[in-house]
């Protein structure tokens, strides 16, 4: 037997090993999605059949699919459910029924007719609403109605129908709300970790005067956007969904999450201004002056790090405040070095601690007075 034979079934098992491996996590994943979504999508389902029923109770249409089709459409299999895309939803759909509706009853359908209708509707949402959900919507259902032309309820029975398919999806998402915390705390732990980070980072480079690494700091600060934005938007989101939603009880923290998202996006740019600022200022002090300059930013960056442990867990963040507190009293710049350029350092630190001290639930009077006069 040849080496090659003698590899063959040793192989061939690795193989199957390997297939069994992806197989199996695979199914896992599938599960997971499966169980994550399953709610939501009983929620879609069961809104898809009350749409249906009552659309053909108030209308008197035999089979007002459209408007199971506006409520599923609306509402789809995620709990992160935006009200306003909801509403962008359901008026699209309404919109390109409408639309649909009149050009077809006007002009007939076919090809030309469908390029017409997909202008008209396009610019029809383009003009009410800015959001790029409403036109593809509005541009989707105009095709369908194209492509079955056969009215049902009158010249505008299908928008009647879509009607109502989002009024019932709203009510849903309005009656049926989910808990938003635990996504933003998420959230709001990957910002306020991402902002730390890049303290440590230019605490480290700032202490050997590492030029390199303070550009390094500034690209990690510049990539934090995303999150910083995504906690902003989705916080700011969730707080305005609670104000009208049945489920109010949380809205406490999610006003407090909206905070600190404003005041820990805040705190990153005047930290990046320090940054950017640093090879500058480091270039005629002393390696005891930058050290000094180097413990500040050390310090501070715990306090963040204890600010989003707070956030992660949903508690006060007391020991945040502390430690925040007392960086606020050592930066001073006149204490902090004879040399100007780790004064001005100093003097740019002292922005972003009371940002974060602020964040961590220090009234703003308070977070200022924290700072050593000047």
């Amino acid at each position: 037997m040849s080496t090659a034979d003698a590899a063959r079934p040793g192989s061939r098992l690795a193989r199957r090993v390997v297939r069994r491996v992806v197989l199996r996590a695979r199914a896992r994943q599938g599960y997971s999605r499966v169980r994550a979504s399953f709610w939501p999508l009983l929620q879609a389902a069961a809104a898809a059949g009350a749409a249906y029923l009552l659309a053909g109770w108030v209308f008197g249409h035999a089979q007002p699919f459209f408007a199971s089709i506006a409520a599923w459409a609306c509402l789809g299999f995620s709990f992160d459910r935006d009200l306003r895309k909801i509403a962008e939803v359901a008026f699209g759909v309404t919109v390109g029924l409408a639309v649909g509706d009149l050009v077809v009853r006007l002009i007939g359908s076919g090809w030309w007719q469908l390029s017409t209708v997909l202008v008209v509707a396009a610019v029809v949402a383009r003009f009410v609403d800015r959001g790029a959900v409403l036109a593809a919507q509005a541009g989707t259902q105009a095709i369908v109605i194209v492509g079955l032309p056969s009215l049902t309820g009158g010249p505008f029975g299908r928008a009647a129908d879509a009607m109502v398919g989002g009024a019932v999806a709203l009510a849903f998402a309005l009656l049926t709300p989910t808990d938003p915390r635990r996504r933003l705390r998420t959230l709001g732990t990957v910002a306020t970790t991402a902002l730390a980070t890049v303290v440590e980072q230019a605490a480290t480079a700032a202490r050997g005067a590492d030029e390199d690494g303070l550009e390094a700091a500034l690209v990690r600060a510049r990539a934090a956007d995303p999150a910083l934005h995504e906690f902003l938007d989705r916080v700011h989101s969730a707080s305005e969904q609670a104000r009208v939603t049945v489920n109010r009880v949380h809205r406490e923290e999610l006003r407090r999450l909206e905070n600190q998202a404003v005041l820990v996006e805040r705190a990153m740019r005047s930290v990046r201004v320090l940054v950017r600022r640093a090879p500058y200022g480091l270039q005629h002090a002393s390696a005891t002056e930058r050290g000094v300059l180097a413990d500040l930013l050390d310090r501070y960056a715990a306090g963040v790090r204890q600010l989003a442990s707070a956030i992660e867990t949903g508690q006060d963040a007391v020991a945040a405040r502390g430690t925040l507190t007392e960086v606020a009293r050592d930066a001073d710049p006149h204490e902090a070095a004879a040399d100007w350029g780790i004064q001005s350092l100093v003097l740019l630190l002292r922005s972003p601690v009371v940002d974060v001290l602020e964040a961590a639930g220090a009234a703003p009077d308070a977070a200022r007075a924290a700072l050593h006069e000047l």
